[in-house]
């Protein structure tokens, strides 16, 4: 564990967190629970996949999400024709200067929208992995830094087969969390449309709640969030499980052990905490580890969800009960209190 004074204390982490939950919960209605997981996985400084059905909202979630955090946002869509030139940027001759000079592509930001990441060839899907991973890319043998903070946010609709590309394996795993919305209830889609009535107009503008240099303190706050060893053992336990489950060809790799730790750290601050508890590891278990699973061929005709595969194993995984019981302390009530506030605000 890292002695040094976090950049910015977990309480305010917490106020921030909750603010801007708030904020693009005035626009997103009823999906409380998968917001919470976007806004953990990018505090967790992972990608996110977000994977449903077409007209779920989650293009405007990863608007919103980049309006709260005062980020700078690309939304690059994805098609079978797309170069991986046009992902990261290509080298243009200059004629006034006889040189050729680079121009940056729209991964050169704060957070990109990969929309529809499905649809392009897996040659254009590759030029993302270099930048997903080591946060740079390389054209032309020179490699640009990419800035601080980058997010991948991807979209994928799995019921459209025509004119798609499964996304490999090795680029499933560069994303943190899959996480998917679902169909609203009928009193939710109807407050959907008073919204919109309300507003009088299809744009929707949010006012950030922060900026990037101040996430990027957030997210480095988040390594100073304590996991005792036996819930660290849990999240091992967890991910080996998957490996010799009679249902799974293929188990989560030690990435996956890793996917665990950070996001689960990232839900435990959420919740106005500066520790992780099993709880929070099985709040994340089925976006961060359905995704890297391979279930066995005989199963998919009876289709089978992946994350109820990783739900079975997760109760079959008996959680350590001395983590159960909090054993270092809640984070400052000052957060708590704004955190309860912002939700009965709600």
């Amino acid at each position: 564990m890292n002695e040094q004074a976090p950049p910015i204390g977990l309480d305010e982490v917490a106020r921030h967190s909750q603010a801007v939950l708030k904020s693009v919960q005035s626009v997103i209605v009823g999906k409380d629970e998968s917001l919470r997981l976007v806004l953990a996985g990018i505090l967790a400084g992972g990608h996110i996949l977000l994977e449903d059905l077409p007209g779920l909202g989650k293009t405007l979630t990863a608007r919103c999400f980049a309006q709260s955090l005062g980020l700078d946002f690309r939304r690059l869509q994805f098609t079978p024709d797309l170069l991986p030139a046009d992902v990261t940027g290509s080298f243009l001759y200059n004629q006034k200067t006889a040189e050729f000079v680079y121009r940056k592509g729209p991964v050169h930001t704060n957070l990109l929208l990969a929309d529809e990441i499905n649809r392009t060839p897996p040659k254009t899907q590759s030029a993302l992995l270099e930048a997903m991973q080591e946060r740079q890319v390389s054209v032309e043998g020179e490699t640009y830094r990419l800035p601080r903070p980058f997010t991948v946010l991807a979209t994928s609709n799995p019921v459209e087969f025509e004119g798609t590309y499964q996304l490999p394996e090795a680029q499933l795993d560069r994303f943190l969390l899959r996480v998917s919305f679902g169909y609203p209830t009928e009193n939710e889609e109807w407050e959907v449309l008073q919204r919109r009535l309300g507003r009088r107009t299809e744009d929707v503008e949010l006012s950030p709640v922060i900026d990037a240099e101040t996430l990027v303190k957030m997210q480095a706050a988040l390594e100073h969030v304590t996991v005792e060893d036996s819930v660290g053992r849990y999240m091992v336990a967890i991910v080996a499980a998957t490996r010799t489950h009679s249902q799974l060809q293929v188990g989560a790799s030690p990435r996956g052990s890793l996917a665990l730790l950070l996001a689960s750290r990232a839900l435990a601050v959420l919740d106005g905490r500066d520790f992780v508890t099993p709880d929070d590891v099985k709040g994340v278990a089925g976006s961060a580890l359905a995704h890297r699973i391979t279930l066995r061929p005989e199963l998919w005709m009876r289709r089978i969800d992946p994350a109820t595969v990783v739900a079975d194993i997760c109760r079959g995984v008996e959680a350590p009960q001395s983590a159960q019981t909090p054993s270092y302390g809640q984070i400052p009530a000052t957060a708590q209190l704004a955190s309860r506030k912002l939700a009965q605000e709600r």
